[in-house]
């Protein structure tokens, strides 16, 4: 079904795959010898040349500005944000000088476009972008016209552009185009017309043969990848290069189902060979101009592969709370009590709350799953040919009148009208289904909340703890598996016995659609180009500027108000999600959230610590006298003398060494591309991160834009770290201008101070200088 490589692999003429053994011997995909001599002749097998002859190498060296393909600086073609994420990115650019967006900058509103809750903030915000689009030339997508990455397919994309978005599944593989999914601040930088800086990334096959059985969809797809390739990081921080005769089998809807869901691989970005059916995309919907060819050279070299033979893909279902936890259907049915004991177990221990009945073998009836929701929604489910197919196949069944409940989700306005057009939403609400408005809040939290214990099941994008809007703060819990919108309709007709579409005969709809272009035309508001200076921003009361955050101290004493000791520790942790995101235009009421899902107390604790730096820099600025150093002050500044008797006394501890929190996490950041999950540690007074690695670049990147330092630590069994714990480190401001890889550190416990050594990863030029000045905003206001 799915296979991994891990050696060179040459890609002949775009079909046949050469693996480079230990030995250097070539063989084919069965593993059979291939000797030079049974290739073609114009064939040189040249691994230098051959690496640039991958997609990702073109598309990269005409997008980069170093003059180096070692250390790129990307300029993108166009920019994207919804309505969580543009207001920070605005207020972030204006206040570093923006006059005009210089590149197409989308601002779309498909996550808080309820506005339910917060009273007018959430419209607030919608007023705030539009009256940002028109000052600064943007374009603007009002609320429920499409989800985000719904519009930029149909009218952004193109064949090889690059494109960069402040969401994570960013991602137009599928139209020859490279999506880039990344916090704000490094939209910030391409709207100050600086770089996206990166090493080049590594580069791995993805190659696709056979064709797909009836009943198997885009999900299913995904969901075998994302299990094969997730916990060995086998893609982290690559570009995705999809490959192979396969391709011609997938219609593109089906391409950018698997595609989007890329990003729950952790890999940096996804390309995809284009052909006659991507130019009938862009036709169809007015833009020709943009189709590319879009292909590897003659001989390209890979540093990896992951094969595919889609022929042997079965439905799948992504168990709590991760994609990757993926099983196919029918393996879960034969054994269900088995595989959903050993969920619940993992489950449990990442909730982390015995009082929180996390239970899944009760929803078992006589030896078979059933669900309680099922949701087709979002820039992965919400797809014309995804819904046509599950209109055909509910056609003349019903939803039901239990607790069972089915709502469907167009991605867009275009898409919904040519299902009315074809008949398709007449069919679903026939059957009993919710239509609803191009919305992504199925995805993270903001709509659809099942009820306490339930369990739904959806074609989204991610399934991670609360992330379908329960609060395990109050006792409540449900949870999401992912599956394919096909088998979910197969499941739904079937009462909410859980079913794979395989199992059931449907004739799979025509993926051919008109496009009504006047949807657009008469509601988006286009303005690139023409911006107007005079335009006043239009501020709601929820709108407020980021607070002011101090350079970098000489030294630094971190206490950890958080330790987190899973596998992995997600954005939705960090920061959830859900109706937290209505406070994101203000940047001290969202912080009050931060980690509140999975470390209640971490806000109280950062609020103390915090508090005493801001009594330090009243002392330092002559607003305290020094007389005032008393109480826990002088306790924190005690330690910093058991750490370091040659500091001498309390008032030369505190002239020079900044008070403030860290959180240690094994591997934190996986998911969101929110800047969020940084950005409200670092409000609260947040200093650091401790990690032995970070899940992904763009929360790495993240900390750095908020002046945090991004700290990886080896593991050692005679080293722990616990809440309440201090660690002083000397000197930092001088090691990140030495450009030192290594840091001592002094670990303060209530045992006694040990030594330990602490690494910051190589950091650019312009990294190191933005952590020295304690912000992006910073940085460019010095500059």
């Amino acid at each position: 079904m799915v296979r991994l490589i891990n050696n060179g692999i040459f890609l002949i003429q775009g079909k046949q795959a050469l693996e480079v053994k230990d030995t250097n011997v070539l063989c084919d995909l069965a593993g059979q010898p291939v000797q030079p001599d049974q290739l073609p002749q114009e064939v040189i097998l040249d691994r230098q040349s051959a690496q640039q002859n991958t997609m990702a190498y073109q598309i990269l060296s005409r997008h980069n500005t170093s003059g180096t393909m070692e250390h790129l600086k990307i300029r993108f073609d166009a920019l994207t944000s919804h309505d969580i994420t543009y207001v920070g990115i605005v207020q972030t650019a204006r206040a570093s000088g923006l006059k005009e967006f210089p590149i197409p900058y989308v601002l779309t509103n498909c996550h808080n476009s309820l506005s339910a809750v917060g009273g007018t903030i959430n419209e607030d915000d919608h007023v705030f972008g539009l009256s940002a689009a028109q000052k600064y030339g943007g374009i603007f997508v009002p609320a429920h016209q499409a989800v985000i990455h719904q519009y930029m397919r149909e009218m952004m994309t193109g064949g090889g552009k690059m494109l960069l978005g402040s969401d994570s599944h960013t991602r137009y593989g599928a139209f020859g185009t490279m999506g880039v999914g990344e916090g704000g601040p490094e939209l910030v930088k391409q709207l100050l017309q600086k770089t996206y800086d990166i090493k080049y990334p590594g580069v791995v096959a993805i190659y696709l043969e056979g064709k797909p059985q009836p009943g198997v969809g885009p999900q299913d797809v995904a969901l075998a990848i994302i299990r094969a390739v997730f916990n060995n990081g086998f893609v982290k921080n690559k570009v995705m290069e999809f490959v192979g005769p396969g391709i011609a089998n997938l219609s593109v809807d089906f391409r950018s189902g698997i595609d989007v869901m890329t990003t729950e691989t952790t890999c940096l970005s996804s390309i995809w060979v284009t052909d006659d059916q991507v130019k009938k995309y862009m036709e169809i919907h007015g833009r020709g101009e943009a189709y590319a060819k879009v292909e590897p050279g003659n001989v390209a070299y890979y540093d990896g592969m992951v094969h595919v033979d889609l022929s042997k893909i079965k439905p799948m279902i992504a168990m709590p709370f991760h994609p990757s936890n993926a099983f196919t259907i029918e393996e879960l049915n034969q054994n269900p009590y088995d595989i959903l004991k050993q969920v619940e177990e993992e489950g449990r221990k990442q909730l982390a709350n015995p009082k929180i009945n996390f239970n899944l073998t009760d929803r078992i009836k006589n030896g078979r799953l059933f669900v309680d929701q099922a949701i087709v929604a979002g820039c992965a489910g919400g797809s014309y040919q995804n819904i046509m197919d599950v209109a055909t196949i509910v056609d003349s069944q019903s939803v039901g009148s239990d607790y069972l409940s089915f709502s469907v989700y167009p991605a867009s306005q275009p898409i919904y009208y040519e299902l009315i057009k074809r008949g398709a939403i007449g069919k679903l609400m026939q059957a009993g289904a919710l239509i609803k408005t191009a919305f992504c809040g199925p995805c993270f939290g903001a709509g659809d909340v099942p009820a306490n214990g339930q369990l739904s099941i959806r074609h989204t994008t991610r399934n991670f703890p609360n992330r379908e809007g329960s609060k395990p703060g109050d006792l409540q819990i449900s949870s999401v598996a992912l599956m394919d919108a096909r088998s979910i309709a197969a499941t739904v007709i079937n009462g909410g016995r859980l079913t794979p579409a395989t199992e059931i005969e449907y004739t799979p709809a025509d993926a051919d659609y008109e496009f009504n272009a006047d949807i657009y035309a008469k509601r988006v508001y286009q303005g690139f180009g023409q911006a107007k200076p005079e335009t006043e921003l239009k501020f709601g009361p929820n709108i407020a500027d980021w607070p002011k955050m101090i350079t970098l101290p000489e030294n630094v004493l971190l206490k950890f108000a958080a330790v987190v000791h899973d596998p992995v520790t997600t954005t939705d942790e960090l920061i959830p999600s859900g109706e937290t995101s209505s406070y994101r235009s203000n940047p001290l009421r969202l912080a009050e959230f931060t980690l509140s899902r999975k470390e209640p107390l971490y806000v109280s604790r950062a609020k103390a610590v915090h508090a005493l730096e801001k009594e330090r820099q009243g002392i330092q600025s002559g607003q305290k006298d020094l007389s005032g150093i008393t109480g826990e002050l002088r306790a924190t500044a005690e330690k910093m003398l058991q750490a370091d008797p040659a500091l001498g006394n309390v008032e030369n501890a505190l002239a020079n060494t900044g008070i403030g929190t860290v959180i240690y996490a094994v591997k934190p950041g996986d998911g969101s591309a929110r800047e969020q999950a940084a950005s409200c540690q670092r409000v609260l007074g947040g200093m650091a991160n401790i990690a032995q690695e970070y899940a992904t670049k763009r929360y790495r990147s993240n900390l750095i834009n908020w002046g945090m330092l991004p700290f990886t630590w080896d593991y050692d069994a005679d080293i722990t770290f616990q809440v309440d714990d201090y660690i002083f480190i000397p000197g930092i401001r001088q090691s990140i201008l030495n450009e030192d890889e290594f840091i001592t550190g002094q670990l303060v416990t209530a045992a006694g101070v040990k030594e330990m050594k602490l690494q910051l990863n190589p950091l650019t030029q312009d990294e190191r200088e933005i952590i020295l000045k304690g912000s992006l905003i910073n940085y460019y206001a010095a500059n």
